[in-house]
């Protein structure tokens, strides 16, 4: 595989907090490469870095040490407002409680990427259209989070993480507040943006129905990987 198939690589990264007088590792001199087009489900226990590696990929955080490179860019020596720009371009989050903005509608909430941009209105409209038609929403668009069922507001979440046509989308726990139909639904739609649209998508989940719809399982545990081929 060659340096242009792969769209994220961590090198060596180091990651801890400090706990009264005390520094507790995370990751120490932790790697992952993940290819361009990939399905990640992260599988691990309470307290072993699965929310704090998509930080880390999604440039909320910064490693103590080592080095993260995603679509070309090593993204942990950028400055705030570079990263910033950066991750409006590149990333897109899907999280588990939808965090939809109340008092706007679902077109209105799939803009607000779109904010961070230089498109005039008109382009961003079309983008909200075409994203909410990914997700089959489009006869949604005028509703408030309020007037939609759960599943229905997380593909609206799902639109908004993917409205600015991102490189690598970052999912933490996106059914763990659905019933299994519902989530099965996120699932397969996460599957067709993955297979379909050639997302590559990072999803830490602790359901193994869910962990399923990816290409590759790694586990996380006491700041290494394992990885788990996926049964037939």
């Amino acid at each position: 595989m060659s340096m242009s198939d792969i769209l994220v690589a961590l090198l060596h990264v180091s990651k801890g907090f400090v706990k009264g007088r005390e520094t507790i590792d995370i990751f120490e001199r932790l790697d992952l490469t993940i290819p361009t087009k990939d399905f990640v489900a992260v599988m691990g226990p309470s307290g072993s870095g699965k929310t704090t590696l998509l930080n880390l990929l999604g440039g909320i955080d910064r490693p103590d040490g080592g080095e993260i490179h995603i679509a070309g860019t090593r993204i942990d020596t950028l400055s705030e407002g570079d990263l910033a720009r950066w991750r409006a371009a590149n990333i897109g989050f899907v999280f588990q409680f939808y965090n939809l903005m109340p008092m706007l509608t679902a077109a209105q909430n799939v803009e607000l990427p779109l904010l961070l941009t230089n498109l005039h209105s008109a382009e961003r409209r079309k983008h909200v259209e075409t994203a909410l038609k990914i997700v089959n929403l489009a006869d949604r668009a005028k509703h408030y989070p309020r007037e939609m069922s759960g599943g229905q507001q997380q593909r609206v979440a799902i639109a908004r993480a993917i409205v600015s046509d991102p490189k690598l989308l970052l999912c933490d726990e996106p059914t763990g507040d659905l019933d299994r139909h519902s989530a099965d639904e996120i699932l397969g739609m996460l599957s067709i943006l993955n297979r379909e649209l050639g997302k590559t998508i990072v999803m830490v989940t602790h359901d193994p129905a869910a962990a399923r719809y990816a290409r590759r399982i790694l586990h996380l545990d006491k700041g290494h990987f394992v990885e788990k081929e996926l049964a037939a």
